[in-house]
């Protein structure tokens, strides 16, 4: 007599129609522990279901590739300065006048500096790092200063030359 062997483990709880609910959470701007929580599984169980079900992995990528660039999207035109269509609403004589318009949004400069120390993190970081070498030349350890840190060591040293 032929035993067919039982899975190891439980039954998923995975279902087809979970990729479509993926891709609407990750546009939503959930990240794998608001699926996790949202599905009643573990972190763990997402990433397994990642690996079994790769219609559920690919739903995932194209949801959250979309939104991150939608999000650039915004964030460039809040950089850059952008219009927009508007609505002026006025009450003339009584009777409320609806104008359409177009609406300039100057460039934001927090958006600027945000999306440069991002996309340059070379040229545009807050952060120096300083290597100081023991004098034998033993230990090499890497220092993180912001710009405010730096400077206070900076002065610090000049006052002592």
């Amino acid at each position: 007599m032929s035993e067919t062997k039982r899975p190891i483990g439980r039954p998923t709880k995975y279902k087809p129609e979970y990729a479509e609910q993926a891709y609407k959470l990750c546009l939503l701007g959930a990240i794998d522990a608001d699926m996790a929580d949202f599905f009643n599984v573990e972190v763990s169980t997402l990433n397994n279901w990642k690996s079994e079900f790769p219609e559920f992995l690919e739903s995932i990528k194209k949801g959250k590739m979309l939104a991150d660039a939608n999000v650039a999207s915004r964030l460039y035109q809040r950089a850059m300065g952008y219009e927009a269509p508007d609505v002026d609403i006025r009450a003339v004589g009584g009777e409320i006048i609806q104008t359409p318009m177009t609406k300039y949004y100057p460039p934001d400069t927090p958006a600027a500096i945000f999306w440069l120390k991002n996309r340059q993190r070379g040229k545009w970081s807050d952060k120096t790092e300083l290597d100081v070498k023991s004098s034998d030349g033993s230990m090499t350890p890497s220092v993180r200063l912001n710009a405010e840190e730096f400077r206070k060591i900076a002065e610090d040293v000049l006052k002592k030359v």
